[in-house]
């Protein structure tokens, strides 16, 4: 591996990987067995690299000298923006920035979460039971720090035997388990590798915090059952697209936890929030209405948050129906999420087609019977252009508008 390293370093190579960042890696790999004298399986992995950390991890991307490794760890690995969150969370749970602060990542990966916490950690280490990983780790992570010495100690170990080894206390343990075993997908914490679940009493007897990266598709109630002592479950979306799941423990914690959906930009920055307890979301009093001017339709965290009466009281919204997540109202208000205006209620039926000039529509169904390729049969309209068919419907009636974008 780090012969492989050094021979990607070279000047020439670097040079090359840059102004072939466009290459056709298919054609490259059938035309030559080398590229001034590296395998070009290895250039390959360089180029396919670089185009998936792009636009995910720019900063590596930017850096002359990131080696990356084969694709399927850089597509696990968090983004820039998520991993920023994770530098930010830190900060806010320990406050006092005098104190000497000690982290450890017991699923380093690609190495991203590490280099993001090490930011505000005095001392990281980095755990990885993949000795390649943990090469290019250790690498990148001196090259990120402009080639000078950082403060992340690298570990070629498993979870498990790190923490049989680790005799002093630390202020956070970050863990992102496997959600593969034996190439299946699993979907239950203690199925995942390293098992959380079992490994969270020690966990917690380590560290004043834990914090685990789940699936953005894991139940968060089934979540909170498998877990102890959980804090805070954090919804992370970037762009409008959930992308983890964060659960925060703290030893002896025995309360509700608090649910917290956060919505990021593309550079980590957070655009909005919105924080409740399971019961304030029972509690919550809604009312509800036919679609009104307004159609406001929930940012990805607060769905996935299941935020859905506590935002209709907090904006003072109507709800069109239980298991319809769109809200309504007849005045514009600020809105985390897509805010559309009505124009017009039509009916489905292939005269609607006349009453889009070029034939096309955005077509956005909500707790509706009909799919979108059943409307666009029925009405012969396409996808596309600039205004929305609106599919839903309320406690009896169903609803289709031609609606404008308002954010």
């Amino acid at each position: 591996m780090q012969s492989i390293i050094e021979s990607l370093l070279k000047e020439d190579v670097q040079d090359f990987l840059l102004l072939n960042e466009n290459a056709d890696v298919q054609k490259l790999l059938l035309k030559q067995s080398e590229v001034l004298g590296v395998p070009t399986e290895a250039i390959a992995q360089q180029l396919v690299g670089r185009k998936k950390a792009k636009t995910k991890i720019a900063t590596w991307y930017n850096t002359r000298g990131v080696i990356y490794p084969p694709s399927i760890n850089v597509e696990q690995s968090s983004s820039e923006a998520t991993s920023r969150f994770k530098f930010a969370l830190l900060r806010s749970l320990i406050k006092d920035d005098q104190k000497v602060v000690s982290v450890a990542d017991l699923t380093g990966g690609f190495g991203v979460d590490t280099h993001s916490l090490s930011q505000r950690a005095q001392h990281v280490d980095y755990v990885e039971p993949e000795g390649y990983l943990c090469e290019l780790a250790k690498h990148n992570h001196k090259v990120l720090n402009g080639g000078h010495t950082h403060n992340i100690t690298h570990y070629h170990a498993s979870a498990e035997d790190y923490l049989d080894t680790l005799d002093e206390r630390l202020d956070l343990i970050f863990i992102d388990p496997s959600r593969r075993k034996a190439s299946q997908r699993v979907y239950k914490l203690a199925d995942s590798e390293p098992n959380v679940v079992k490994l969270q009493s020690e966990l917690l007897e380590k560290a004043d915090y834990v914090l685990i990266k789940t699936s953005p598709l894991l139940d968060i109630q089934q979540g909170c059952s498998e877990l102890q002592n959980v804090v805070q479950v954090i919804v992370v979306a970037v762009e409008n697209e959930c992308k983890e799941l964060l659960f925060l423990l703290q030893k002896d914690f025995s309360e509700e936890p608090t649910i917290w959906a956060v919505e990021l930009n593309r550079y980590g920055e957070m655009i909005n929030e919105t924080s409740f307890s399971l019961k304030e979301e029972k509690n919550s009093v809604v009312s509800f209405s036919s679609p009104l001017a307004y159609l406001y339709e929930p940012s990805a965290a607060i769905l996935k948050a299941g935020a859905f009466k506590g935002t209709a009281e907090k904006f003072h919204l109507k709800k069109l129906a239980p298991s319809s997540h769109l809200y309504t109202s007849d005045s514009l208000v600020d809105f985390p999420g897509r805010i559309f205006k009505v124009i017009e209620h039509v009916k489905l039926t292939s005269k609607l087609k006349e009453r889009f000039k070029t034939g096309h529509v955005n077509i956005l169904i909500r707790n509706f019977p009909l799919s979108v390729e059943e409307i666009k049969k029925k009405t012969g309209l396409k996808e596309g252009g600039e205004e929305y068919l609106i599919c839903t419907q309320g406690d009896k009636n169903k609803f289709v508008m031609i609606a404008e974008r308002v954010k």
